[in-house]
């Protein structure tokens, strides 16, 4: 019989895109593979990006042949055939490029993943911003012109942001990153992304990277709604609610002392902002780290083992 299922940590996947830089080594320490740094996959079950296990007897196993062969243990019953969320952590040292994803009836009618999404702000340099959203009043005409004469985010929505904001960006919804930003993203499992605009700039080989107009007109939804900044909710001591969505849940949790965990017979993950912390005796977690708890544990007991508080954002379906 095989061994009980335990708190799992998994390889980063760096991604190089020509946006990055080095705050993953700057805030949290990480061995980065050079700059630009863009992207670290904390938890990915795609082919283009395939999560492995860094510690235990099951180190070296991908996600998703755990998932092929203890599936109920690991994500619940039924279990989903691949893992439904895709989470990444993001260092935008200049602006990503203005995009649209698919939300499920776009995806449905015309290809493509659905991606909903959302992030969180771990690091914002001064004056930092998103764009979420379209301006009220544009259309299909005004967003074709201001494309023509090359000042497309004059019909973007501006958000300023800094640390410990939270940013919902639904399938549909018309947006970007600009410099200076370190997000927590979370999102469907999609890699499906339309450029509608990239700031003039070429990619590593010297060219212009596409764009996919035709493709993004077709599936902004220009009624998006509930999008842009959430306003967060204590739920109770040490617990504030960050987001709810039909495919996932954000909760930021103060640990400070032992902090029992439910699992409610589902997986969480979770991602530690700032201290670090112990969970179940098993594992020390550090800051700008992320484990998935198997749904086979019944609870977990959190500890900041420095005796200060540590913050941890938890990730549920």
């Amino acid at each position: 019989m095989n061994d009980s299922l335990y708190p799992l940590t998994f390889y980063p996947v760096y991604q190089d895109y020509v946006w990055g830089g080095r705050k993953l080594a700057d805030v949290y320490g990480r061995e980065i593979p050079g700059e630009p740094t863009a992207e670290s996959w904390e938890l990915s079950d795609r082919m283009d990006g395939m999560s492995v296990i860094a510690h235990g007897s099951l180190e070296g196993t991908t996600l998703r042949s755990l998932i092929e062969s203890r599936g109920e243990e690991l994500l619940g019953t039924p279990p989903p055939e691949i893992f439904p969320l895709l989470v990444k952590i993001l260092d935008a040292k200049t602006p990503l490029s203005v995009q649209v994803h698919p939300n499920d009836a776009t995806a449905a009618a015309f290809g493509g993943e659905a991606k909903t999404e959302m992030w969180y702000v771990l690091d914002a340099d001064p004056g930092a911003r998103v764009y979420c959203g379209l301006k009220p009043g544009s259309t299909e005409a005004t967003l074709r012109e201001a494309l023509e004469k090359d000042h497309l985010e004059t019909c973007l929505e501006t958000i300023e942001v800094a640390k410990g904001d939270v940013i919902s960006v639904p399938g549909g919804c018309v947006h970007a990153i600009a410099a200076g930003c370190l997000l927590l993203e979370v999102q469907q499992n999609s890699n499906t992304t339309y450029r509608l605009y990239d700031w003039g700039r070429v990619g590593h080989d010297g060219k212009p990277r596409d764009l996919h107009v035709a493709r993004a007109i077709q599936v902004i939804d220009w009624d998006s709604g509930n999008h842009g900044k959430i306003e967060t909710r204590e739920i109770k001591p040490g617990h504030t609610q960050l987001l709810r969505t039909p495919y996932f849940s954000l909760e930021r949790i103060a640990i400070h002392q032992a902090h029992d965990l439910p699992t409610n017979g589902t997986w969480q993950i979770l991602f530690v902002e700032s201290g670090s912390i112990r969970i179940a005796d098993k594992l020390d977690l550090a800051a700008g780290r992320t484990c998935l708890l198997p749904a086979c544990m019944a609870s977990c007991t959190l500890e900041s083992p420095s005796g200060s508080t540590a913050q941890v954002i938890r990730i549920s379906p």
